[in-house]
């Protein structure tokens, strides 16, 4: 949930203007992951290798990070601290939050401190679960708490376990092993940077459930004009002047280097000398804080960040959302890039995934497929669940991740899991896949982020490929989602002969899908309009059946996460059980009629809330607005494509509703109150 960023320039000389700045626009990259607080922390003075440096500065902020930057250039403004000093080394650390422990508010923000001194500092995106027991031992020991955070029992107890190494003797403690005992009292998903006086000029870096990226822009020693050097071994102590990053997502890295190094859970990177050091942790070992140890490093190689900086940036848009939602053409064609085959009359049309090629028949062996997923995730796999069951001819389940860990639901050795993910990083997603391993099951990842955690650890899955998504509301990863699912039955059900037709129909309307999205695109400034007349409403519900109850419900959630107003999706047939009892004529109601096996019952349903003087909102094919409702009601008419794929086109003037209605309101779309787009704790 949280942004964390770190910057160490070697040998490479930077003026502390340029490193604030530096660490600004990285925590601007990282925004979408929280933005109610945010904080930094440079050096006061240049510092030699072996010294003991003056307290690092920190500087905290409540509110965006322009909050964050007006407050440390007032605090510059009111001292003598030199924006032009030079430095040659330097460790930089930075951070935008998302509260989960303690009110926003600077005494919360991150970097938190060890003491007055700032001995040691801590960036942390994550949960620490133990951290009362830990803060109660260290009340104990003496050390007072000035948050209500979580992550100021980390370097707390850094400097307790430096402290007490010292007091044994032991005056040749690293800083790695301090940081590898802190991880050995911790509980709970974390990614790390620690900062310290004591280790000057150098970071370290771990985790544990929660994200963490290492970007390496390595120059040539005998230039310093941005040539990149060529080695893609893993970076050493080579001498060569280098910058090093440190990020929760590539989004921050991108625009200085695409040579990164995703770090796994349970690995210490420490970066000293224009060197990285990646030690793995081993929970257990060297218990004994008399006695700290050190475990062998390991050897990993940098890979290549298939990003562009152009795809992370708003261009002609104003937000990121809209930009988002109208790249829905473009991002649907680059996920069905490369899978779908279509020869001639006479040739074979099918999908071709290779990720999953080498598993096909144990899923259709499966006794079941479940999809596993959370918010837009789970609505886009629901979407998929008709077709899947119809081409695969096997039960297919849905399970909210978080709610099938809390029941401990059975998964058996013959179930396929499918779990779904943006980020590919969501926590419960995470922890329930984690379960599903543990109980022997097939687990196919479904993310849009090549590298992440459900992508690495799955046996096998599928990337959405629908480009950077930086607005919090998803809305082109969703309908990559639900394209990708589709193929996926399409895939499963391919031996089956009498699916035949039905599976070519799909295939021929996902080559034209795109298209189809460009013109339901044109009803932009109609839903523009329609916003405008539901501004002032407090409420509004979405009827939906079929593939289209998925449409319902995203649609509402788009309208409740950026638009702030109370939105529900609604099963059409249960309409009768309870909510008809909402129904007047002040309560706008959006109701999904357009062509499909459900049309003539949601024909019906109209009827009933037209009887009771309804206001009614309905969407529908292309030329049926006389049929469905006879001019009686305001209509949005879309497309028509093949039914399982008909959610796809119909999310899109929903989108548009929610983005229109949110800046109407006068509310932040990109940042929606209280949320933040990778939910990496639980």
């Amino acid at each position: 949930m949280c942004g964390i960023f770190g910057y160490l320039n070697y040998h490479v000389s930077r003026d502390r203007r340029f490193i604030i700045e530096l660490l600004f626009n990285g925590l601007r990259r990282l925004e979408y992951r929280g933005y109610d607080s945010a904080g930094i922390s440079i050096d006061s003075s240049v510092t030699g290798a072996g010294d003991l440096c003056d307290s690092p500065l920190v500087f905290r902020q409540e509110g965006n990070i322009e909050n964050l930057v007006k407050s440390v250039y007032q605090e510059v403004s009111a001292t003598d601290l030199n924006l032009d000093e030079s430095f040659s080394v330097h460790a930089g650390i930075a951070h935008t939050r998302w509260a989960t422990h303690g009110e926003p508010a600077p005494r919360n923000s991150h970097p938190q401190s060890s003491d007055a001194g700032n001995d040691f500092l801590v960036v942390h995106n994550g949960v620490i679960t133990n951290y009362e027991v830990l803060k109660q031992s260290l009340i104990r020991h003496g050390y007072t708490f000035e948050s209500e955070t979580d992550t100021e029992v980390i370097p707390k107890l850094a400097k307790f376990v430096f402290d007490k190494a010292y007091e044994g003797g032991d005056q040749t403690v690293t800083f790695s092993e301090v940081v590898l005992e802190v991880m050995r009292h911790l509980e709970g998903a974390y990614a790390l940077i620690f900062k310290s006086r004591h280790y000057p000029n150098e970071l370290i870096a771990c985790k544990r459930g929660s994200p963490l990226l290492l970007g390496v822009k390595e120059f040539a020693e005998e230039q310093m004009n941005g040539t990149s050097y060529n080695d893609m071994k893993f970076i050493s102590k080579n001498g060569h002047p280098k910058e090093l990053f440190l990020s929760s997502d590539p989004h921050a890295l991108v625009e200085h280097t695409k040579k990164v190094l995703v770090i796994e859970d349970g690995e210490v990177v420490d970066i000293k000398d224009g060197g990285v050091t990646i030690l793995k942790f081993e929970h257990g070992k060297g218990k004994d804080v008399k006695s700290l140890s050190r475990p062998a490093s390991v050897q990993r190689a940098l890979s290549i960040l298939e990003m562009e900086v152009e795809q992370i940036n708003k261009g002609k848009y104003e937000h990121y959302m809209q930009k988002e939602i109208h790249e829905q053409p473009e991002s649907l064609t680059t996920t069905m890039r490369g899978r779908l085959i279509r020869g001639g009359s006479s040739k074979r049309k099918c999908v071709l995934l290779g990720g999953l090629k080498d598993h096909l028949k144990t899923i259709r062996r499966s006794r079941r497929i479940v999809f596993i997923g959370c918010g837009t995730s789970y609505n886009a796999a629901l979407a998929a669940r008709p077709i899947l069951e119809e081409l695969s001819g096997i039960p297919v389940m849905m399970e909210i991740a978080s709610d099938l860990l809390d029941r401990k639901a059975p998964v058996y050795r013959d179930d396929t899991i499918i779990f779904v993910s943006q980020s590919g990083e969501t926590a419960d997603t995470l922890n329930a896949l984690e379960y599903a391993l543990e109980n022997g099951a097939l687990c196919v990842g479904i993310t849009n982020t090549v590298g992440s955690a459900i992508a690495r650890n799955t046996h096998c899955g599928v990337h959405i490929n629908a480009g950077s998504e930086i607005g919090v509301a998803s809305t082109k990863a969703y309908t990559s989602q639900i394209v990708v699912m589709a193929m996926v039955a399409l895939a499963i059900g391919a031996d089956t002969i009498s699916t035949k037709q039905r599976r070519e129909g799909i295939i021929e309307s996902l080559l034209s899908l795109p298209g189809k999205t460009r013109d339901v695109l044109k009803l932009d400034e109609e839903m523009k309009d329609l916003a405008r007349s539901l501004i002032s409403e407090q409420s509004l519900l979405m009827f939906g059946r079929g593939y289209n109850y998925a449409t319902a419900l995203e649609g509402a959630l788009k309208v409740k996460e950026v638009a702030l107003m109370h939105s529900e999706g609604i099963l059409a047939g249960e309409m009768k059980h309870g909510p008809l009892a909402l129904v007047d004529e002040n309560l706008p109601i959006v109701v999904i009629a357009t062509r499909d096996q459900c049309f003539s019952k949601q024909q019906s349903v109209i009827q009933q809330l037209k009887a009771r003087k309804g206001r009614l909102i309905v969407m529908c094919t292309e030329g049926d607005a006389a049929a469905v409702c006879g001019g009686s009601c305001r209509v949005i008419e879309v497309p028509l494509v093949v039914d399982c794929l008909q959610p796809v086109v119909n999310i899109v003037p929903l989108q548009l509703l929610a983005y229109h209605l949110t800046v109407l309101r006068g509310y932040n779309v990109d940042q929606p109150r209280n949320l933040a787009k990778s939910v990496t704790t639980e």
